[in-house]
């Protein structure tokens, strides 16, 4: 077991915010009527993804009858359905469905995660949520560093969460910290080695990488038209060429 396999068994396994077990594991006992029949997952859901991605895509957190259902990032919900039809594409994903965990979907050179890894009730996880998760996110950037080179966030919840865990990774992050915008780009220096840049696993600082903002691919976004899939494609195959991968 790699070291991202075992921090993604890790994060399955944690209980630390009470509002978030209890709903997410009300939800896969109650089911929605058309997933009657399937075993929810229930619990927090991990990156999913290669450990040497050079590209990240930052989100919200699990939907209550999709990752939480599925054990997947963005799999078996309509927001799945746009983001893995785009990765696929631009070039970076195997298909263009995200079903299930067995479905045979491969990410090329992209890892998907997310700020939160519980499902909230009403899509809705607290700042105070969002700061006790965080960790998990700055230990992920830190096994991701060797390699990554560029990030997506996916709406401003998300990008309020990656600013600091970027900089607790190691990453010398702007001040003032820039404003989420859609098409936002940002350089991130690489770290001088002396603020973040050490860990567990005896690395030195990480390498300076771009960080773009992209409205969330929720059904609001896509029902209304602020996201479209052709918004939604070139900042990630802008994202995609700046990390090295894809067209």
């Amino acid at each position: 077991m790699d070291a991202l396999d075992d921090l993604d068994l890790r994060v399955s396994g944690c209980r630390a915010c009470p509002r978030l077990v209890d709903w997410r594991e009300e939800v896969a006992r109650t089911k929605r009527a058309a997933f009657a029949d399937q075993t929810y997952w229930g619990r927090p859901v991990p990156g999913f993804g290669p450990p040497d991605a050079r590209l990240l895509i930052i989100g919200l957190a699990p939907a209550a009858h999709g990752g939480n259902r599925t054990g997947r990032m963005f799999t078996g919900d309509r927001s799945g359905d746009v983001l893995y039809q785009a990765l696929y594409d631009v070039g970076l994903a195997s298909q263009p469905t995200s079903v299930a965990v067995d479905d045979g979907l491969e990410l090329y050179g992209v890892r998907v995660t997310a700020p939160v890894h519980c499902a909230p009730p009403d899509n809705k996880p607290t700042p105070g949520e969002r700061e006790t998760c965080r960790p998990w996110l700055v230990q992920e950037l830190r096994l991701l560093r060797p390699t990554v080179r560029a990030v997506v966030v996916l709406g401003a919840f998300g990008w309020q969460a990656t600013l600091p865990a970027l900089a607790e990774a190691g990453w010398r992050v702007p001040r003032p910290r820039p404003a989420f915008g859609h098409g936002v780009r940002v350089g991130i220096d690489a770290s001088d080695g002396s603020v973040g840049g050490g860990g567990p696993d005896g690395g030195g600082g990480p390498e300076g990488l771009e960080l773009f903002g992209c409205f969330h691919v929720s059904q609001r976004n896509t029902f209304t038209g602020k996201l479209t899939p052709a918004m939604l494609r070139e900042v990630l195959s802008t994202a995609a060429r700046a990390a090295g991968l894809g067209k």
